[in-house]
């Protein structure tokens, strides 16, 4: 899987992908994650990216030149699956999403910086705007990094334990179940004795049982 993320400030994402998992998913080549710098596709020599919006108001807007320069310069290279651009109105990102997108091959992440973006790139260049959550950050870069982690942990060894992503939190529309690790007993406070009895479909059956009984107390509308 290749994802090429394009950003005003590109520096903000180089250490999400240097560091435990998505390191090692990188430097295995499980995935090819590629940060672009919009002002490489700049048109003048200030390298201006951004300017003053149509109609007066505060706050700058990415200018639609240099997207729409990185993006024909990204397809004359390979297809994209999906050209995504991060925005608090966008879909909002579950594990249906994050499943969907782990089953592509090429994708392109666009950030928004600034007031946002000139809303031609919306109408006419990206296929599809996903959020991750009700509230508004100083750019995208954060959301593009969460996007990203969601997605490539979910690709074939990139967990040492393949079957652990089956068991998040989100996958079955459950809340994942308590976990433990040793001791056993801590402070007087021990662990469910189940855990102990080393009976595979006895646990398996606790833990179904306690990500039910969790979504309903904490996330009821999960199970609608």
């Amino acid at each position: 899987m290749r994802i090429d993320i394009i950003s005003a400030v590109p520096e903000l994402m180089s250490s999400s992908f240097g560091h435990s998992i998505l390191k090692r998913a990188i430097a295995n080549q499980l995935v090819e994650v590629n940060l672009i710098n919009l002002r490489d596709y700049a048109s003048n020599k200030q390298k201006q990216i951004d300017d003053y919006a149509f109609g007066g108001g505060a706050g700058m807007v990415l200018m639609i030149e240099p997207i729409d320069a990185c993006l024909k310069d990204l397809k004359s290279q390979r297809t994209y699956d999906e050209i995504i651009y991060m925005s608090p109105d966008g879909e909002l990102l579950n594990q249906k999403i994050c499943n969907q997108l782990s089953m592509q091959k090429n994708i392109v992440i666009l950030c928004g910086h600034y007031k946002g973006i000139d809303e031609r790139v919306r109408e006419h260049l990206i296929t599809r705007e996903i959020s991750i959550g009700d509230y508004v950050l100083s750019g995208g870069e954060i959301a593009a990094a969460v996007l990203s982690d969601a997605v490539i942990r979910l690709l074939p060894g990139v967990l040492n334990d393949e079957t652990s992503a089956l068991s998040d939190s989100f996958q079955d529309n459950l809340l994942a179940p308590p976990v433990y690790t040793r001791p056993a007993e801590y402070q007087n406070w021990g662990i469910p004795p189940i855990l102990l009895s080393g009976h595979s479909a006895n646990i398996d059956k606790w833990r179904h049982e306690q990500s039910l009984e969790r979504t309903k107390s904490r996330r009821p509308d999960l199970l609608k």
